[in-house]
């Protein structure tokens, strides 16, 4: 046997064993796993406290919301830790309440197996996609595949690039029918991998704009460039037993989120830059000057974030704070949730090299926004399935209010 084709074979043996290892570290971690919230944590001393259970991998912090008089952070816990995590915040005199008594069980009863007659049903329809689960890459892909076949006047899929591990990056284009040229909307999720309920309100979003059309009258003015999952190796690694990974499953764990360019390098910033960061970047400069809005979903904590992330000023652009606020109140009204507008490092923290910030200040996109999806902590990344449908009309709230804001343009 040639000596290249033994080290392929050694290395793919190499890394599935580290995948099951990673697999089985993860379900230790996550049963009896509790996430906390540290609340009102205001001094040095808590702060470091908390950074250092972090650096030492003892915790992992969730989010890092803002509240009025202090900040409270979401850490997820390890079982065998609780009791020394909890010691540890009471001799600073920090305060908590447990979110999630026990991750390993909420993991479970998460994503619910579609009955065997739905299968059935799903070929009958041309496709597997449903709102009532969570669907894996292939799903997701295979429902924009349908799409084009079905709507081919309408919709196009192409293949903007490739994973680190050879997935494809797809996008689909749904095009208006008024005449060339329109003004462009570009649209992405999945970006975290442990954030389902991203790509999954992306991909009704394509519903709503593909199959539901008729009811909207800005669709004729616009072309939308979609992708639904930018980070496919990340997603089906959560979808393989390490369900809360953040990242990527290879290129060094790498935070695309932070790898887009603009400002990078400072507070939040990695240091990898991958396959999927070059496609968003080479693909929305190759739209050029056409493309009026931008808008990244994440999960979770219930905000429309508007640039600058690497910063607490914003741009000279007030648009972006009233169609923010007009984006929340429509989503309010649609399924009943709120939503925080503001900018990004104000009501977050500050991270440089945000794609939101790339698409202001590298491509010029005037309506720029990261929206976190629900919830606000009672499931934090574990949202159940049945929150799919009113978080996804919810999402297409913002991106109905943004759209008509580009048609009233003109």
């Amino acid at each position: 046997m040639p000596t290249r084709w033994l080290l392929l074979i050694v290395g793919v043996a190499l890394t599935r064993a580290g995948e099951l290892q990673d697999v089985k570290e993860a379900q230790l971690r996550y049963k009896g796993a509790q996430v906390l919230r540290v609340e009102a944590v205001k001094n040095n001393v808590q702060k470091d406290v908390i950074k250092k259970m972090q650096d030492e991998q003892v915790v992992d912090i969730w989010q890092i919301p803002a509240v009025e008089g202090g900040t409270q952070v979401d850490i997820m816990v390890p079982a065998v830790s609780l009791k020394q995590v909890k010691a540890t915040l009471k001799n600073v005199s920090a305060t908590f309440k447990v979110m999630i008594q026990d991750v390993g069980a909420a993991i479970r009863n998460q994503n619910p197996v579609l009955k065997e007659g739905n299968n059935k049903r799903m070929a009958r329809k041309g496709h597997r996609m449903t709102f009532q689960n969570y669907h894996r890459v292939s799903d997701i892909h295979g429902y924009l595949e349908y799409l084009a076949r079905t709507f081919p006047d309408l919709v196009s899929v192409q293949t903007i690039g490739s994973s680190v591990e050879g997935r494809p990056l797809k996008l689909i284009k749904i095009t208006g029918s008024n005449a060339d040229p329109k003004p462009a909307f570009y649209i992405d999720g999945g970006i975290h991998a442990r954030e389902w309920i991203s790509p999954t309100s992306v991909t009704y979003i394509i519903q709503e704009l593909v199959e539901n059309r008729d009811k909207y009258k800005f669709m004729d003015a616009i072309d939308f460039y979609i992708v639904p999952v930018v980070n496919p190796d990340g997603y089906e690694y959560t979808h393989n037993g390490v369900r809360l990974w953040r990242k990527k499953n290879t290129c060094a764990g790498t935070d695309l989120d932070k790898n887009f360019g603009y400002k990078w390098d400072g507070a939040g910033s990695s240091h990898d830059p991958c396959q999927e960061t070059y496609a968003f970047r080479n693909f929305v400069s190759s739209l050029g000057v056409s493309v009026r809005a931008y808008v990244t979903f994440h999960s979770y904590g219930q905000y429309i974030l508007y640039p600058w992330g690497y910063d607490k000023k914003v741009p000279p652009d007030y648009d972006l704070d009233r169609i923010g606020k007009k984006a929340a109140n429509k989503m309010r009204e649609v399924a009943g949730a709120s939503y925080t507008v503001g900018n990004s490092a104000s009501l977050l923290y500050a991270a440089s090299g945000g794609a939101d910030d790339l698409a202001k200040g590298g491509s010029r996109i005037k309506y720029t926004y990261t929206i976190q999806l629900r919830d606000r902590g009672q499931y934090g990344f574990l949202l159940p399935a049945s929150s799919i449908v009113p978080t996804g009309k919810e999402a297409f709230a913002a991106i109905q209010t943004i759209s008509e804001e580009i048609a009233a343009d003109g």
